[in-house]
């Protein structure tokens, strides 16, 4: 693996990255940014926690001139992995002097549409924000000589394409445009074929692969006990940091309720609903350990830089499978161990056979020592086969 002294970069970001602590560079960051120094567009996947956001901004950095207008445009799907961008950008320009804004939904337009009239050089956005704006009149995208369009396949799953393909019209044809994708599906194929010109593909591992440090497990139960049995596993598991993840809201909040009753617990909450200043807060304390459970939509599966995660709780099975490889990919991070633990009822037996399948592995069946189990046939070890009723005796005829 060679050193980021020796993938090109500029004195003043290999400075920045020194004083980050990086010590040498992934393996898709080793791939893209000599690439990218290069002026190629590029196609990025790989698994979560791999280093995408340095290896599109390290190139970016050192390539950035002194301009009045915006350069870079960098399009996130979520306000947190917005906002993650802006603090690791803000890292690596530390010796170039950035001008950078974020614009994202939650909050008011009064400091966002200052920081547009302070000429940045970097914008960093949703896309529903981002149009906003345009429509407006705050933002001219005519200039950008950089586009970024980060975590596409989950833009995609938001219903944001259209958007996307709005944002990008607005950019100059003459661009360098950077492509990161966990997933490519035949939308976001179809989307990168038209945005980018002869793009070099970097891929690291198989995309649908889970961390290999993980251990899965499917808790089966009864619909009727599925609250109490995820609660007593929360109890009975000895976890550092723990993320639960819900299909809804509405779960995730009454999870959270019963959860603050266990004691040694403190849990949070990450979801839509929640105001972003709460939400900012959330992230922020289960990173640093104010909270050590924090219950989750799939807001949280995506991206989100949180290290240090043991054990992942699913609370019901994800209804894609692809949803499955991200959440537990916030466990079993830069090879340390983790386990994912899926509780699992009878309507959802489909659901657990294509995750099995999208991730070829068989996932072990376990039962909580101590628990109360209510019967069902998902507990059996060996299902018992239907009995015939014994057919009645012939009649012999006189």
């Amino acid at each position: 693996m060679p050193s980021f002294a020796e993938l090109g970069l500029s004195g003043p970001v290999l400075r920045a990255v020194t004083k980050a602590n990086y010590e040498e560079p992934t393996p898709i960051q080793a791939q893209a940014i000599p690439e990218a120094l290069n002026g190629r567009d590029i196609v990025g996947a790989s698994q979560t926690g791999t280093g995408k956001t340095a290896a599109f901004s390290l190139p970016i950095i050192c390539r950035m001139g002194l301009s009045t207008r915006p350069q870079c445009l960098i399009l996130e799907p979520t306000r947190e992995l917005a906002a993650q961008v802006e603090d690791q950008l803000n890292l690596f320009a530390y010796y170039k002097a950035l001008n950078v804004v974020l614009l994202h939904g939650g909050v008011g337009y009064g400091h966002q549409i200052e920081g547009l009239a302070n000429k940045p050089d970097v914008i960093i956005a949703t896309p529903g924000r981002l149009l906003d704006h345009l429509e407006k009149g705050n933002i001219d995208l005519s200039e950008m000589k950089f586009l970024v369009l980060d975590e596409v396949d989950r833009m995609l799953d938001m219903g944001f394409l259209p958007d996307v393909k709005r944002i990008i019209d607005q950019c100059p044809k003459e661009r360098q445009t950077l492509f990161f994708s966990a997933t490519m599906p035949g939308a976001i194929q179809t989307l990168a074929n038209w945005a980018l010109k002869d793009p070099v593909e970097v891929e690291i591992g198989e995309r649908r692969s889970p961390a290999e440090t993980v251990t899965h497990a499917f808790f089966p139960v009864g619909m009727d006990q599925r609250d109490d049995l995820i609660l007593k596993l929360v109890e009975k598991t000895g976890f550092e940091s723990m993320m639960i993840f819900t299909r809804t809201k509405k779960e995730a909040d009454a999870l959270l309720a019963r959860l603050k009753e266990i004691e040694g617990t403190q849990p949070t909450a990450l979801h839509s609903d929640i105001k972003q200043s709460d939400r900012t807060k959330a992230l922020q304390g289960f990173r640093d350990g104010t909270f050590n459970i924090i219950v989750a939509t799939d807001i949280a599966a995506r991206g989100l830089d949180i290290s240090g995660v043991t054990h992942v709780i699913n609370y019901r099975v994800p209804e894609n499978p692809e949803d499955y490889v991200h959440r537990i990919g916030r466990t079993g991070r830069a090879q340390q161990e983790g386990d994912a633990f899926t509780i699992l009822t009878a309507d959802e037996l489909e659901q657990a056979a294509a995750v099995e399948h999208y991730i070829d592995q068989k996932i072990e069946r376990k039962k909580l020592e101590d628990f109360d189990y209510n019967y069902t046939a998902l507990l059996d070890d060996k299902p018992a086969k239907p009995r015939r009723r014994p057919s009645a005796p012939k009649r012999r005829r006189r």
